[in-house]
C-alpha cells in the first residue's frame, strides 16, 4: 500500500506518517525544500519536494499511490492571503493533479476543521448536514478547500474530516496554555464550551476513513464525544503541571486590541486577531455519531489521560 502525506512534517502529519508506517504503508512525504524533518527522519520514509502552492511542482508527485493524504495547511497567520493560498489554491492544486495523474487513486483525505464549519449558533453540537458558518479567514479557508475536493467526489474517492482543536505531544497551539498555567494564570473568555481530541485517535480516525469504503465521498466530524468548558480544560492541565493558576477575565471588547499586540510580539503566534474571531464565540462543539456509526471511530484518550501524557512529553523535550 503506497501512501502520499502532505504535511508529513507537522504536528499531525508525523504522527500521521508514524502509524502508516507501524501499519505496513510504503510512505512517501511530500515536503518542501525548506522543511524540517526532526519528527519523522528515523522513520522509513521516501520524500518528494514538491509545494501545494504551485502546480507545476505536483505534476510527478501523485501518481502511483493508493492513498494520499492532504494534511498540509496554514493554521496560523497574521494575512488572509496566506490562509487562502495553501488551505484553498493550494487544495484545489493538489486534487486537479491529482484527478489529472491518479485515476485509479483508492482514497484522497482532506483534513479539514471544524473552523471550517464554525460554531454552534444554537448551543447544539454541529452535524454534517449543518450549513457551514465559519466566522475567521482560517475556517474559510478550509472550508474553500473543502468545496474544491468535494467537486471531484464524483470521478475521486474523497473523504473530508473535520476535527475540533487537535492537542498532544508536538503540539505548539495547546503549549501556549500549558505555558500560561504554568506561570500561574489563564485568560477567561466567559463560559465556553469545546470538543477536543487527542491526536492518536485522530489519526485512527483518519486511516479508517481512508480504508472504511462507506466513508467514499463523505464529510465527518470526529471529537472525544465530551463537551469541555474551558474552565475544565485549564484545571485539568493544571492539575498535570501540579500548580494553582488564577482566571484573568478578559472582556470580548478588547480581544481585538489583545491580539493586536500579540501579534506584533509573535506573528506566527496562536493569538492573532484571525483567531480571535474563533475566541469571541462560545460552542465549538460537534458531534461525531455518524463517524462512529459508518467508519467506526471510536476515540480511546479521555482529556485527563491526554492532557498527562501532552505535559510529559513537554517536559521530557523541556518545552516547558
Amino acid at each position: 500500500m503506497n501512501a502520499l502525506v502532505t504535511g508529513a512534517t507537522g504536528f499531525i502529519g508525523s504522527h500521521l506518517c508514524e502509524e502508516l508506517v507501524k501499519r505496513g504503508f510504503k510512505v512517501t512525504c511530500l515536503s518542501r525544500q525548506t522543511s524540517n524533518l526532526k519528527w519523522i527522519e528515523p522513520l522509513n520514509l521516501n520524500f518528494i519536494k514538491g509545494d501545494c502552492t504551485k502546480r507545476e511542482t505536483l505534476l510527478e508527485a501523485v501518481a502511483d499511490f493508493d492513498y494520499i493524504f492532504h494534511i498540509a495547511g496554514v493554521t496560523k497567520s497574521c494575512s488572509a492571503d496566506d490562509f487562502f493560498s495553501m488551505n484553498a489554491r493550494g487544495t484545489e492544486n493538489l486534487i486537479r493533479t491529482v484527478a489529472d495523474k491518479n485515476p485509479k487513486l483508492k482514497r484522497f483525505i482532506y483534513l479539514s476543521s471544524l473552523a471550517a464549519s464554525g460554531p454552534s449558533p444554537d448551543g447544539k453540537p454541529a452535524k454534517e448536514d449543518v450549513n457551514p458558518a465559519p466566522v475567521s479567514d482560517y475556517g474559510r479557508s478550509k472550508l474553500e478547500g473543502e468545496k474544491a475536493v468535494l467537486q471531484y467526489k464524483d470521478t475521486l474517492p474523497i473523504t473530508v474530516l473535520r476535527p475540533p482543536a487537535v492537542y498532544g505531544p508536538r503540539d505548539k497551539d495547546m503549549l501556549v496554555l500549558f505555558k500560561m498555567i504554568k506561570k500561574g494564570f489563564f485568560f477567561d473568555m466567559g463560559k465556553c464550551y469545546y470538543s477536543l481530541l487527542y491526536v492518536d485517535d485522530l489519526v485512527q480516525g483518519i486511516i479508517s476513513a481512508a480504508e472504511n469504503k462507506a466513508a467514499e465521498g463523505k464529510i465527518y466530524f470526529v471529537c472525544d464525544n465530551t463537551f469541555h468548558t474551558g474552565e475544565e480544560i485549564a484545571k485539568t492541565i493544571c492539575s498535570a503541571l501540579d500548580v494553582k493558576a488564577i482566571p484573568l477575565r478578559i472582556p470580548k471588547y478588547i480581544m481585538p486590541l489583545f491580539a493586536y499586540i500579540s501579534e506584533r510580539i509573535n506573528k506566527q503566534g496562536i493569538i492573532n486577531r484571525d483567531r480571535i474571531k474563533d475566541f469571541r464565540h462560545s460552542h465549538w462543539i460537534c458531534n461525531a455519531q455518524k463517524a462512529r456509526e459508518e467508519i467506526g471511530f471510536m476515540p480511546k484518550v479521555g482529556i485527563k489521560e491526554g492532557i498527562k501524557w501532552t505535559a510529559d512529553w513537554y517536559r521530557i523535550h523541556r518545552w516547558l
